[in-house]
């Protein structure tokens, strides 16, 4: 199979046992669609006007996509060519893998400046040049034929969602470790729920941050304090 043109969208299938096969698009789309959201819990205080907003986790983020492709470039009659010989390769990644027990990820290529790819330097490493995902949902449209019934022209919509395996997450996050003590100084508005989650992915060890400072009323805190994040020892539960 001929490998991508510069400049030319591509659907690299990563199967099951290794290998990978990466699928030039015929027709570089016209738009990508992609829907990132954030899952928030209210924190309600009494006397406040509004709830606290509590990061709890990021959501997948989705692609979607349409594609095109027409083979009727050689004809309607007896030499017609089918475009299901270009547009089943792009349905193989839909498709369960018999090896893997499901459909396998695939990674969408664009060229330079891919969405994400400008990140600002402290998200450096959510950085990305392409998007990695699994294909959740995958229709068909095929709008032209030969005379002899051949489908010619072809519309496929991809939805892909996003796919990243515990350890390339923690990766990019680079997220300060737990079993190391760390000092902070606090800012305006910062609570220790807020911090437990920065610094022990937990936000539920906000008590330990209190104990370890002395901290009586963790509604009442000082700008401008340093106070003393303590570590967790590996194995004592947290993450």
């Amino acid at each position: 199979m001929a490998a991508p043109k510069p400049g030319q969208a591509s659907l690299k299938i990563l199967w099951s046992k290794g290998g990978a096969e990466e699928i030039p698009v015929q027709y570089n789309p016209s738009e990508l669609q992609f829907e990132k959201q954030a899952q928030y819990a209210e924190i309600n205080i009494p006397g406040l006007i509004a709830p606290l907003q509590q990061f709890v986790r990021g959501g997948a983020e989705v692609l979607t996509v349409e594609l095109f492709f027409d083979t009727s470039d050689k004809g309607t009659g007896v030499q017609a060519e089918a475009v299901t010989t270009l547009t089943d390769q792009v349905m193989a990644a839909a498709l369960i893998e018999p090896s893997g027990h499901a459909p396998p990820p695939v990674i969408f290529k664009w060229g330079s400046g891919f969405p994400g790819s400008k990140l600002p330097k402290n998200q450096s490493g959510q950085q990305r040049s392409e998007f990695k995902g699994v294909i959740t949902s995958f229709r068909q449209s095929f709008t032209f034929w030969s005379r002899s019934g051949l489908p010619l022209r072809a519309k496929l919509n991809l939805t892909i969602r996003e796919y990243l395996p515990l350890n390339e997450q923690l990766k990019r996050l680079n997220p300060s470790s737990p079993d190391r003590t760390h000092g902070h100084v606090l800012a305006e508005g910062e609570a220790l729920h807020r911090l437990a989650h920065d610094y022990y992915l937990q936000s539920g060890e906000w008590r330990r941050i209190a104990l370890d400072n002395a901290i009586e009323d963790p509604r009442r805190l000082t700008p401008g304090r340093r106070l003393r994040i303590p570590r967790i020892p590996i194995g004592s539960g947290a993450a």
